[in-house]
């Protein structure tokens, strides 16, 4: 994110302005068209079928259905799915607000089973606009992102906490010692 140097304003950063061009969108279809870009993106978040219900700089919500692609032994959302979505949808709150010349890494994952799932699971992230601001205005740091799991019956099957960090991104350098790939 950069700053306009007349009126100070922030520019959003390119994932925020990507996903801005669908807004114009119907609702539906708006999130078929995200939900298959980004899964383009993130081949595992394709492969899972995750659907992004919402996306603002604030706060994300995504979806997975109970499909076979993703189901366990005993027919309901993997642990692993569980967790993907968990992580998909507080790393896009980041993703959202990290500046273009910052790279946003996932630090730690911690994830409660707590019950059986019922059905599809949906994910809502949301950041505080003072985790906002820091993202955008320091050089590196990191943050702990809210996110509620429900499953279909209104229930928490899961209870996750993930901390995201931003750090500058570095310019590739060849691991080759006369500097070639």
């Amino acid at each position: 994110m950069s700053s306009d140097p007349l009126t100070g304003a922030v520019r959003p950063n390119r994932l925020a302005r990507t996903v801005a061009r669908f807004l114009p969108l119907p609702s539906g279809l708006r999130s078929w068209v995200v939900s298959f870009l980004l899964g383009r993106a993130v081949p595992l978040v394709g492969t899972a079928g995750l659907r992004f219900e919402q996306i603002t700089s604030g706060r994300v919500v995504v979806r997975v259905a109970n499909r076979r692609k993703v189901q366990n032994h005993i027919g309901g959302v993997h642990a692993a799915g569980m967790a993907l979505l968990a992580e998909t949808a507080t790393g896009f709150c980041v993703g959202m607000n990290v500046p273009d010349d910052k790279l946003p890494l996932i630090k730690s994952m911690k994830v409660d089973f707590v019950r059986r799932a019922v059905g599809g699971l949906t994910a809502a992230a949301s950041l505080q606009p003072e985790q906002i601001a820091l993202m955008r205005s320091q050089d590196k740091g990191e943050v702990t992102v809210p996110v509620v799991i429900t499953d279909e019956s209104g229930q928490q099957p899961i209870q996750a906490e993930m901390v995201w960090a931003w750090v500058p991104k570095q310019k590739q350098v060849s691991a080759h010692p006369n500097g070639r790939l």
